[in-house]
């Protein structure tokens, strides 16, 4: 087996791997000129130093290292939850926190965001697809706790929050599900939701967190399996309306476009994987995730013929680790006694657990289903 890093430019696809430590085949997969990251699932966890030598080993394949992400939000989107991994309150708990005390709420974010960034990089992982920016209109089962508030400017400003604590610890952040998956009930893993309002109101109220200034610290942006048919016939991840004229041209949004996994249920309108895969390309996305399907995502990467995308790809190369401070530990061992650190886990620590009631949500799915 090759030992030597394959010097290649990240490509603009997103795959899984099975297990807890790759096998060859995975190895050669992740090799292929189209591949530029990886997306981790709780079934690639059982330890804290397997997670370590997970990562690592998926490092040395390439030069530049492939993206290494996961769901890892708080509350039922948790991909590792022991041994050197805190748990994280879900986003509206603390939006219940904003309600009754600004200060705390802001104070107790920004904590959940460095913690969360923090013992991701310490395990060799790059980006994190948080936060979510959808409102808590109190029907959606996608979205349910998730969300921080009802508020766009509560989401905003929260939302921002978290971003700081996550850049503190070095890590860039991911806005999610544009522009917005909060107003419908139906689930895009499972079906094909559909938000009958006009364009004026999806503006004003779901798009706000991205027109924030909060816009302009994400790394990257996750749009929606959602169809806006007053807007367009196309789910939003497969509309050059939404991703390059609202997104890129009016809010101005420079990062990655990364869509949501191309296997789930509401992606499934645009066809077989390679329509999909072009959909969503030539629509606007920068790099396509393809999750718990190793037989089409094998498929996509014999069909598949993109042609190059100099800015697209130069997006996906500057994309992480951002590791802004030297000082920040590199491994488990040297977070555990890390000063900032361990005052951000308490805090975290103290945070209570999510009290409201009457909203439908999903039931926890913190396995290998791409919940994002």
């Amino acid at each position: 087996m090759n030992t030597v890093a394959l010097k290649l430019p990240r490509g603009p696809v997103m795959l899984d791997v099975a297990g807890t430590e790759l096998d060859d085949g995975e190895r050669e997969r992740l090799c292929d000129p189209l591949v530029g990251g990886v997306i981790l699932f709780a079934r690639n966890f059982t330890d804290s130093e397997q997670l370590s030598a997970l990562t690592a080993d998926i490092r040395r394949l390439r030069e530049p290292a492939l993206v290494i992400a996961v769901d890892h939000e708080g509350g039922r989107v948790q991909r590792f939850r022991t041994d050197g991994f805190t748990r994280l309150p879900a986003m509206r708990t603390l939006g219940q926190m904003w309600d009754h005390d600004h200060l705390a709420a802001l104070d107790a974010t920004r904590a959940t965001g460095y913690v969360l960034a923090a013992e991701l990089l310490a395990h060799g992982v790059d980006l994190s697809f948080t936060p979510v920016l959808d409102l808590d209109y109190g029907v959606s089962r996608a979205i349910g706790n998730r969300a921080f508030h009802r508020d766009p400017q509560v989401v905003a400003t929260l939302a921002q929050a978290l971003a700081a604590g996550m850049a503190e610890a070095g890590m860039g952040c991911v806005g999610k599900h544009f522009p917005g998956h909060g107003f419908v009930e139906a689930d895009s893993h499972h079906d094909i939701p559909v938000d009958d309002r006009e364009f004026d109101a999806v503006w004003a109220q779901d798009i706000a967190p991205y027109r924030h200034r909060l816009g302009r610290q994400l790394a990257g942006v996750m749009p929606a399996h959602v169809i806006y048919p007053r807007v367009d016939s196309a789910p939003a991840g497969f509309s050059a309306f939404w991703l390059k004229d609202v997104l890129r041209t009016r809010i101005g949004f420079s990062g990655v476009i990364f869509s949501d996994d191309l296997n789930m249920e509401g992606a499934k309108v645009a066809g077989d994987i390679l329509a999909r895969a072009k959909a969503a390309y030539e629509a606007g996305c920068d790099m396509l995730l393809v999750c718990n399907r190793p037989d089409l995502a094998a498929e996509l990467l014999d069909r598949w013929a993109p042609a190059p995308d100099s800015e697209s790809l130069a997006r996906i190369a500057a994309l992480a680790p951002v590791r802004l401070r030297l000082t920040q530990p590199t491994d488990p061992f040297a977070l555990e006694v890390h000063g900032p650190y361990l005052a951000a886990r308490t805090l975290v620590q103290a945070i209570p657990a999510d009290t409201a009631t009457g909203t439908v949500m999903a039931a926890a799915i913190i396995g290998d289903k791409k919940e994002s």
